[in-house]
């Protein structure tokens, strides 16, 4: 059924601006169109789009139909549709046994209150014997930064203890950590996954971090949603982590555990943030626990599609946003139990349809352009993980990735938000663009939360490739009607209830304006690249410079 979207005159006027090689009788860009997308891949017969599913079964299909309606190539290996991603899926169930020995006697947790838990091994049981707890700070051993957190600790058998974000993301001036890792930026060391990479790494059994809202950007209900399921990708040698058990401690528990071996974690917080911070046993508190797990290996797939490129096809610039989601969850208050991801991501998978559609309607591109729908970003980014590690298309020839992952839905706005500034050139494209469109560039608000790392165009930019991100999330948008505070209070209200739940769903309320002036950028800079040959660089500075090597060259 068709939805009729009010978009004001401002978000009218910016379909006059043009790229650089612009095509001229272009279509529009369809919010009705876009909704119908939307309200399509949420309803309950994609079972929520988990992978390895027949909800999963479904949505491939369902995209592929799509691709192939619009006209567009097979962008898959040996001319497929799709690039098979193996994963090791995995679900704790109720525990028989999960406590802490402490010096007061044995602490009883409970799973999904006390401790969020999940494995990414395929042990039936997934357990842990009196295995001694290690704080390590926050875990980051970064020699170019001076900087080693763990100094020799051996944690082959324990339990390391984490704190989230970077050493300096609370330090204040005169402490050794200020400044040292971009200030309240957060460098990959602060995200959850280079933390557990460590401990694994190390031999631990198991890694466990304390939550704090403010230092990873979200609360307890994010870090719960899954429900104790995970997903990894397979590895060809068939190694698995040291870590039998991983996840998080609740910040109430943190502060219990650290008194309980009788340690002040507040005090030990301000220790990690100097250099000399050496790893504390938190002596006499161990963990023990027997968690059945159910695990298996599924296939799960990437939907590549693909338009020839006219003169440099060997050279291509890539579009990207992924289809998973949730999956079954627990019923909510109105008895919803699929969490399908209506904004995240199944609005960025619209927005690729319209600039595919949009892209086939005119002259082939100089360059190829690939459309790509990433499988188990919600996972850990393990889609385009899976492709970047095994190309169908040469990372050296990949100019540029964009990626579409959470659009704002409160209407036009005068602004862009940047993600990741200092990174490449890809920021002057936006900053060029958003200027033809009248709007100008609004750098993330909470840079502490790492956005950069969570989207699937770090799985580019870690191999050298330049990306660029729009997610609706990095900041608040300054709206046409209302300003930054409505901005603001979009953002408030998608994180603070919907966000990875049942209620991520289609809205009648939903102002699409802003997320068109969004793919319009998206669009003129990707259809600019590739009808140029430009090759967008990295900054001076940026630690993925390095990994570029002699692209475009």
């Amino acid at each position: 059924m068709s939805i009729r979207h009010t978009l004001v005159a401002a978000a009218a006027a910016l379909l006059a601006a043009t790229p650089a090689a612009p095509q001229q009788s272009a279509p529009a860009f369809d919010p009705d169109r876009m909704v119908e997308t939307v309200r399509t891949m949420t309803d309950p017969w994609f079972q929520g789009r988990a992978p390895g599913t027949l909800g999963e079964q479904r949505t491939v299909s369902y995209l592929i139909g799509r691709f192939q309606g619009l006209g567009l190539e097979p962008g898959g290996p040996d001319g497929s549709w799709v690039q098979q991603v193996p994963l090791l899926h995995t679900r704790l169930g109720t525990p028989s046994q999960l406590e802490l020995g402490t010096p007061q006697g044995k602490v009883a947790l409970r799973s999904g209150t006390d401790v969020y838990l999940s494995t990414l091994r395929s042990d039936d049981v997934a357990r842990v014997a009196d295995a001694p707890l290690v704080f390590v700070g926050y875990g980051v051993k970064a020699p170019e930064r001076g900087w080693d957190d763990f100094k020799g600790q051996d944690l082959k058998g324990k339990v390391a203890v984490f704190l989230i974000n970077d050493p300096d993301f609370e330090a204040v001036k005169g402490e050794a950590a200020f400044g040292k890792f971009g200030g309240r930026t957060m460098t990959y060391y602060g995200r959850w996954t280079y933390k557990f990479e460590e401990a694994a790494r190390r031999g631990a059994v198991a890694a466990l971090i304390v939550h704090d809202a403010e230092g990873v950007g979200y609360g307890w209900n994010v870090i719960t949603s899954p429900g104790g399921e995970n997903y990894g990708l397979v590895s060809k040698d068939g190694s698995q982590t040291s870590l039998a058990l991983q996840g998080w401690l609740s910040h109430e528990l943190g502060d219990r555990l650290f008194a309980m071996a009788g340690q002040d974690l507040g005090r030990l917080r301000k220790a990690a943030r100097s250099a000399k911070f050496r790893p504390v046993e938190l002596k006499g508190v161990t963990l023990s626990a027997a968690i059945p797990n159910a695990h298996e290996t599924v296939i799960s797939h990437n939907v590549l599609a693909r338009i020839p490129g006219s003169a440099r096809a060997d050279e291509l610039v890539m579009f990207g946003a992924h289809w998973d989601a949730y999956g079954e969850g627990k019923p909510d208050a109105q008895g919803r139990i699929y969490r399908a991801g209506a904004n995240d991501d199944a609005l960025g998978l619209a927005g690729l349809f319209e600039i595919a559609r949009r892209i086939k309607a005119g002259p082939a591109p100089q360059r190829s352009i690939v459309f790509a729908a990433w499988t188990a970003e919600e996972r850990g980014l393990l889609g385009s993980e899976a492709y970047a590690r095994d190309p169908v298309w040469p990372i050296d020839k990949t100019v540029a990735n964009l990626t579409i992952d959470v659009m704002q839905t409160a209407g036009p706005a005068r602004d862009v938000v940047l993600i990741g500034k200092g990174h490449s050139t890809m920021e002057d494209e936006l900053a060029a663009f958003a200027a033809r469109q009248g709007r100008t560039v609004t750098v993330e608000s909470l840079p502490e939360r790492g956005l950069f790392f969570r989207a699937d165009h770090f799985s580019f930019a870690k191999r050298g490739v330049p990306v660029l991100l729009i997610m609706g999330l990095a900041g608040a948008s300054d709206l046409v009607e209302g300003g930054r505070p409505a901005g603001q209070a979009w953002i408030d209200d998608y994180t603070g209830r919907c966000y990875h739940q049942a209620c991520d769903a289609w809205d009648k309320s939903w102002n699409l304006g802003g997320a068109v002036q969004d793919l319009e950028l998206v669009y003129g800079i990707g259809w600019d690249l590739a009808n140029s040959t430009r090759w967008p660089s990295w900054k001076p500075g940026s630690e993925f410079a390095a990994a570029a090597g002699n692209r475009g060259k």
